[in-house]
């Protein structure tokens, strides 16, 4: 079963620059845009998108990128 989060929580993933911290701020079931490509998810494998705690920078990750903070 694929890991599931809510809006508010607190994850980190794994980037090029290290290991990153942030609060989830939305959940995506559908195919959307984002940085110029298309991001595949749907209800059983949602994206999340995730600001930053230091750079306020946004990334979007599935949930089998994310650990509970």
């Amino acid at each position: 079963m694929a890991k599931r989060f809510k809006i508010g929580n607190h994850v980190k993933w794994n980037s090029e620059a290290g290991r990153v911290s942030g609060t989830i701020i939305a959940i995506h079931t559908r195919d959307f845009a984002y940085k110029g490509r298309v991001r595949h998810a749907s209800p059983d494998d949602p994206q999340y998108k995730i600001k930053s705690d230091k750079t306020d920078h946004i990334a979007a990750h599935k949930g089998s990128a994310l650990d509970h903070a």
